[in-house]
């Protein structure tokens, strides 16, 4: 089913992230996190971009594969563009199109310094573009309640998002945040730009300080006073920080329902334990 009309048929939308395992073996081994993801109902669940961009050696599309023949769930592949051509890109496409996956997250990617660009797309506009030329594609994008970092301004970058939607992009699922009001405020920007298509809020919970600070260093994403307080008096207490960090993004998603979100799109890092204790924080809302 193309996400699309998921949007069309139910509300909230419900959504897992997951990321390909860097080794062939563990693919094999990743049956135990999606027989449990699976139980959980998701709506889909995207699969972010893994390393080898060709159609053949992808793991990013076998385990989109997976998902969608083994578990009957739908899949959204990660598709990034900076590093490649478009014949690798026709070629990630036909791999698509032959396990008939028709749901994409069309994204520039970062910059490598180690690695010079092809130059063939420039932004994720470009990409969006280029797959809705070249298949019966649904396209999703990317979006940021606090602005792209390499964004001149909150105003240019919601400029270029409609850019985004008007290329062909049906919804969009958000960059984390941890602050509600930031996202409520990125909606109101939205829709006085004229962007109209359901946004997903993408929620990361916390169980980890180095890793959250690594993604906030990343993504730019501020942290709120009692987010801090979370993290310094538990930062030393695994067990509480994960107990913490669930009972924070739960109270973030509560929020967000009260406030009619279209969707929540859930950052799981493969992590079972944490979809499954906020699934069952959210279970009556839903």
């Amino acid at each position: 089913m193309k996400v699309e009309n998921l949007f069309r048929e139910k509300r909230p939308v419900i959504s897992f992230e997951i990321f390909p395992p860097k080794r062939d073996t563990e693919l094999k081994n990743i049956d135990g996190t999606l027989e449990i993801l699976s139980r959980l109902n998701p709506d889909f669940i995207s699969v972010t971009f893994g390393a080898g961009g060709s159609a053949t050696n992808n793991k990013t599309i076998a385990l989109a594969k997976k998902i969608k023949q083994e578990y009957g769930i739908t899949p959204i592949v990660h598709l990034t563009c900076l590093n490649y051509s478009k014949n690798e890109m026709d070629e990630l496409l036909a791999e698509l199109k032959e396990n008939e996956i028709e749901n994409v997250l069309a994204l520039r990617g970062d910059r490598n310094p180690d690695i010079e660009p092809k130059k063939e797309f420039h932004y994720a506009t470009d990409l969006v573009k280029y797959i809705k030329a070249h298949g019966d594609f649904d396209v999703c994008g990317a979006c940021y309640p606090e602005g792209h970092t390499e964004a001149e301004s909150i105003v240019a970058d919601i400029q270029h998002l409609k850019e985004k939607v008007d290329a062909g992009a049906t919804h969009l699922i958000s960059q984390l945040f941890f602050d509600n009001n930031i996202f409520y405020s990125f909606q109101e920007k939205t829709k006085l730009a004229g962007i109209n298509v359901p946004i997903e809020a993408g929620i990361m919970p916390v169980i980890n300080k180095a890793q959250i600070e690594r993604m906030v260093t990343l993504c730019g994403a501020s942290l709120p006073e009692k987010f801090q307080c979370m993290m310094n008096k538990y930062e030393n207490d695994k067990d509480a920080l994960f107990d913490a960090g669930i009972a924070y993004a739960v109270n973030q998603i509560v929020d967000l329902l009260a406030h009619d979100v279209d969707g929540i799109h859930i950052y799981t890092m493969n992590n079972t334990k944490v979809a499954e204790r906020i699934c069952k924080g959210i279970e009556n809302l839903i």
